[in-house]
């Protein structure tokens, strides 16, 4: 008679035998994998202090930047693209102009503090993180929101703000891979699957089964101790079957069904390079120049061309939305980028072999 019983994770389970019965241990369920992290538009609204709340969660997007190898490295080298060109300014220094534009990518609003002199003179631009800043119901008002609960209002004026375009409202940006969420977060569960899959040891391996009436309990309990002692951390655990008839489907004393063969189940690969593609299509990222690879592509192409081209259609785009700042300073303190001689890369023609 066959007997399932609970299983304990980590231990292996006991079992109840008698002379003339088939004897076998199985496991329990597999363990749940983490629960996936959603961000949810809900939309803006004011709270009892004046205060509108983004529509996304920003917690949120902050711990997507950790959630894969490509999603937050894609971002950094973005930021680094944007800051590569930069002109040293008095009034933006380059670490201030790397945070802006690092918030500006990843929450899609980016905010500075302008610092003025006794003589009302902009005299340098403070950066305030877009992780604790609102837009406050008083017109062009704007809040910080403080880690002891305490609110800072700062003056009419003194904040600027610039933000990615939500045709839903006004008030706040959206980061432009917001639609490839889904995407990053399946990334993430399937590498997380695999790392438990091997760390806990818990998983079928294999079917060890016989057909031997004869066979003395101790050796018996000789092969289920030496099948058990094979489990350990990145190894399957195995099932043992003696059926003590004597009956087997193939006349074979001894017979090995591999059940846990996650090379020809899973489809981790798959989803890995599939998931990569999304992210480096939700960021239009360039593989060859950021670091990142969907493994498609056998080489890296023209360095020169692409450098160029990614140049041209995200640097510069990027570039520009950060000189919106501009419109907010007096002539005399405008920042800039420098143009790098990329104009005739693009028309020169590919090298042959």
């Amino acid at each position: 008679m066959k007997q399932r019983l609970p299983v304990v994770a980590g231990q292996m389970p006991q079992y109840n035998q008698s002379q003339n019965s088939s004897v076998s241990f199985s496991f329990g369920d597999p363990e749940p994998c983490l629960d996936n992290r959603l961000t949810s538009y809900i939309g803006v609204f004011a709270d009892l202090n004046g205060i509108y709340a983004p529509p996304v969660s920003l917690n949120g997007l902050i711990k997507l930047l950790h959630v894969n190898a490509q999603h937050g490295p894609i971002l950094y080298f973005k930021r680094n693209m944007i800051l590569k060109w930069v002109k040293p300014s008095a009034i933006i220094s380059r670490r201030t102009a790397g945070k802006f534009a690092f918030d500006y990518l990843w929450s899609g609003n980016g905010y500075l503090q302008i610092i003025k002199n006794r003589l009302g003179g902009v005299m340098k631009l403070r950066h305030l993180p877009a992780l604790t800043m609102r837009y406050t119901k008083e017109r062009g008002v704007y809040a910080q929101l403080r880690s002891d609960g305490s609110i800072t209002r700062f003056k009419k004026g003194e904040v600027i703000q610039i933000k990615e375009y939500d045709p839903t409202q006004g008030i706040y940006g959206i980061p432009q891979y917001y639609g490839g969420i889904q995407s990053a977060l399946l990334n993430e569960d399937a590498t997380l699957f695999r790392r438990r899959y091997y760390k806990n040891g818990a998983h079928m391996g294999f079917i060890f089964s016989m057909a031997d009436p004869n066979l003395a309990t101790e050796d018996e309990d000789a092969l289920k101790e030496a099948i058990k002692d094979s489990k350990g951390v990145g190894n399957f655990r195995s099932l043992f079957f003696n059926n003590r008839s004597g009956k087997t489907d193939a006349d074979k004393a001894i017979k090995i069904t591999p059940v846990g063969d996650i090379s020809t189940k899973d489809e981790f690969e798959r989803i890995k390079r599939i998931t990569t593609n999304d992210m480096l299509s939700m960021h239009r990222a360039q593989e060859a120049l950021s670091g990142q690879s969907s493994g498609d592509s056998a080489g890296f192409g023209n360095l020169d061309r692409i450098t160029s081209a990614y140049y041209n259609n995200e640097v510069v785009p990027l570039q520009q939305d950060i000189l919106q700042i501009n419109d907010y300073l007096p002539r005399s303190a405008h920042i800039g980028f420098d143009v790098p001689a990329y104009s005739d890369l693009l028309n020169t023609p590919d090298e042959k072999d």
